[in-house]
């Protein structure tokens, strides 16, 4: 693939995942803040490359903008592997949450229901927006510290009428962690006559999907996660007959996957405005994706990431909410200390003026916090992180130990 012009080698600055220190907040007079490093789910730390490649000004209707937009596309698709060569890449504007939106208005029909697989908040998200769609929601809840279960998928599915057509399933839960098995749901959900949709929004660019199991229909991902861009653009992986079958019937005019990729191909064009600066960005990520490896290369970059982090905030005490075997190397759930002293807002803070960015938990029924180990870091500033996070626990004067465990 040919870069585009403001990506040539020449222009390019800066390398490699975040290694230098970071620490303390801008004063008063300073026009941008310290270099923090964001141990988050997304937005998260970039490469200078990135986000140099979204400091020049392009035009949307220009050739080599058409062209980048293409390559990226192209290059979204062949991440996928295996059967990649049954699907398209539908890029749109916004984040994560509109592609999964349009995903659900493009392909499940007006009077259709739509099954959801959920062991978490987005999966919870993915519901609300069939419910707001006015879509029928039927809705399968499983344990938020364990992987959806495929035998219970079976059971739901035999219990529902034909009309729910498609099955909704989040592959990494990014408000635990926790891994769900796509391969057996893919395998159920095309048994049942059903089609799967997959929001992989936190797994895409470093776990694997099962892109040649015929369930599988469109997977849903971000330019923000472990591609490690900037945030701003959806895109939907869909498989080509699929999305062609779907056209005419989203109720949506800007969220029209099916429309969206007619005229792209039509005329090698968006649509409506797009995020230009953002898709240039992602370009770049995908040009240093690939030279990191790929998918395999950068697995193994945030699995050493992740190794260092369990194991360092297990030495400070600090017990993980899941168990290791459903963890995925994206994000990692922990309890607080049990102790008077601890406060999510302090810690955080004194975390921060460490130079790293946390994430409180999601769950609703005890008092978690989650650290990231995707972006442009490395186990070297994985280590510098459990320093900070030992360090901020004492200047609370609340040493961490362990709740009891679970029964």
């Amino acid at each position: 693939m040919t870069l585009a012009p403001h990506l040539s080698p020449a222009r390019r600055t800066g390398s490699g995942p975040a290694t230098s220190s970071a620490s303390g907040v801008a004063g008063a007079n300073d026009f941008r803040p310290a270099p923090l490093i964001l141990l988050t789910p997304g937005p998260l730390t970039t490469s200078e490359r990135t986000r140099a490649a979204a400091t020049f000004d392009l035009g949307s209707w220009d050739a080599p903008f058409a062209a980048l937009t293409a390559e990226v596309c192209d290059r979204l698709t062949a991440i996928l592997g295996q059967g990649s060569d049954s699907f398209v890449c539908v890029p749109l504007q916004g984040s994560g949450t509109f592609a999964v939106e349009a995903t659900v208005r493009t392909f499940v029909p007006v009077g259709s229901g739509l099954v959801v697989l959920s062991n978490g908040a987005y999966g919870e998200r993915v519901a609300a927006i069939g419910r707001a769609a006015g879509r029928s929601v039927a809705l399968y809840r499983g344990a938020w510290d364990r992987p959806i279960d495929p035998a219970a998928v079976r059971s739901r599915l035999a219990d529902l009428p034909p009309s729910y057509g498609h099955v909704a399933v989040v592959h990494c839960e990014t408000s635990t962690g926790v891994l769900n098995p796509l391969e057996p749901i893919a395998d159920l959900v095309e048994q049942s006559g059903r089609s799967l949709l997959v929001d992989a929004m936190s797994s895409f660019g470093a776990l694997d999907l099962p892109a040649w199991r015929p369930g599988l229909t469109a997977v849903v991902a971000a330019s923000g996660k472990c591609l490690e861009g900037l945030p701003g653009l959806g895109f939907v992986l869909a498989r080509r007959q699929a999305l062609a079958d779907a056209s005419g019937q989203c109720d949506s005019l800007a969220l029209d996957l099916a429309d969206q990729q007619a005229y792209l191909e039509r005329t090698g064009q968006w649509r409506f405005t797009p995020p230009v600066q953002v898709l240039a960005a992602l370009a770049q990520a995908l040009i240093e994706h690939a030279a990191e490896g790929g998918r395999v290369g950068r697995l193994a970059r945030y699995q050493a990431n992740s190794e260092v982090l369990a194991a360092g905030l297990a030495g400070l005490g600090l017990r993980p909410y899941l168990p290791a075997d459903c963890q995925a190397p994206i994000i990692h759930t922990f309890y607080p200390p049990d102790h008077p002293a601890w406060d999510f807002d302090r810690f955080y803070h004194q975390v921060r003026r460490r130079g790293f960015v946390l994430y409180p938990g999601k769950l609703t029924e005890v008092e978690t916090f989650r650290v990231g180990c995707i972006g442009q870091v490395d186990p070297a500033v994985m280590r510098r992180a459990v320093a900070a996070i030992g360090e901020a626990l004492r200047e609370l004067g609340c040493p961490a130990s362990a709740p009891p465990e679970r029964d």
